[in-house]
């Protein structure tokens, strides 16, 4: 029996890299995904990319669960409160798994500009897709745990500390999706319901194949651009990272923290769907730390 079978989860901004990977897994165990974001087929986000959310359910069931889009903008209360809603019908009140990867900030984020030259409203608009949309999403979806007295809520970011990322607006977003974990967990403590977050590694994402000019097959080539991309990983890594923290029984042990898919691959003996283990943690102090 696949060890999430029958279990309910969300992947809130699913459409893509992360999120995708994420719910590709969750499916791969067993689980029963709602896949939500706003790019669905005939009607893409302003992202203005290819994929969607349609893609991505299918995907779920293609791997051994169920995949269901919900085109949702969880920016838009009503739009969150809808699909809670219908989970809440449809699921007899059961969600055991949210995972809030709500991003849509890389093309706000300005490199190597000070924060009073960047775009504030460019700046402003990340934290509204990348924070406030998780506290909404958080809001109306960790009652359902709550009721239940069981539950895991997963928040997506990018370290797993809270160093400056290169940019004011980008690390506020990153550094915000943490220290959400670490306050719903004590919130959450009396409930049964685990709060933490998770990073991926140098992520293989779609949009970064597409930058480097190569596809998964020929990833490597990507090091001509950035050497440091052999040390990547596909999005179904920390998708496999998020389904072991489902799947463990002693999960409340973790609440509050902050993992990385590299840590948890160790832990939890899993692997890259190429067979690979990478380890960003280990070749960033070794190739870029020490460099610097």
């Amino acid at each position: 029996m696949k060890k999430l079978q029958g279990k309910v989860a969300v992947v809130a901004g699913a459409t893509r890299g992360a999120g995708r990977g994420i719910a590709a897994m969750l499916g791969e165990a067993g689980a029963i995904v709602y896949v939500t974001g706003r790019s669905v087929k005939g009607q893409l986000s302003s992202m203005g990319r290819p994929e969607t959310i349609e893609d991505t359910a299918e995907l779920v069931t293609k791997r051994g669960g169920i995949g269901i889009p919900v085109r949702v903008d969880h920016t838009v209360e009503e739009d969150v409160i809808s699909l809670f809603n219908r989970i809440e019908q449809e699921q007899s009140g059961r969600l055991d798994i949210l995972v809030n990867d709500i991003w849509g900030g890389d093309p706000l984020t300005e490199w190597n500009v000070p924060f009073w030259k960047h775009n504030l409203r460019n700046g402003l608009k990340m934290q509204k897709q990348a924070v406030h949309s998780h506290m909404l999403t958080s809001y109306y979806g960790v009652p359902l745990m709550v009721k239940n007295k069981k539950g895991l809520v997963v928040e997506i970011t990018d370290g797993h500390n809270y160093d400056y990322r290169g940019n004011l607006y980008y690390s506020l977003a990153k550094i915000s999706a943490i220290h959400l974990a670490q306050s719903m967990a004590k919130d959450l403590l009396e409930y049964n319901v685990t709060s933490l977050a998770v990073t991926p590694g140098f992520l293989r994402s779609e949009a970064m194949l597409e930058l480097f000019g190569v596809t998964e097959e020929n990833w490597r080539d990507g090091t001509k651009t950035d050497p440091h991309f052999i040390a990547s990983e596909t999005p179904f890594f920390v998708g496999r990272a998020v389904a072991a923290l489902a799947a463990d029984p002693l999960i409340y042990k973790k609440t509050g923290k902050a993992l990385s898919s590299w840590e948890l691959a160790k832990e939890y003996d899993f692997y890259d769907i190429d067979g690979s283990q990478p380890d960003w943690g280990s070749y960033y102090r070794e190739n870029i730390l020490e460099l610097n």
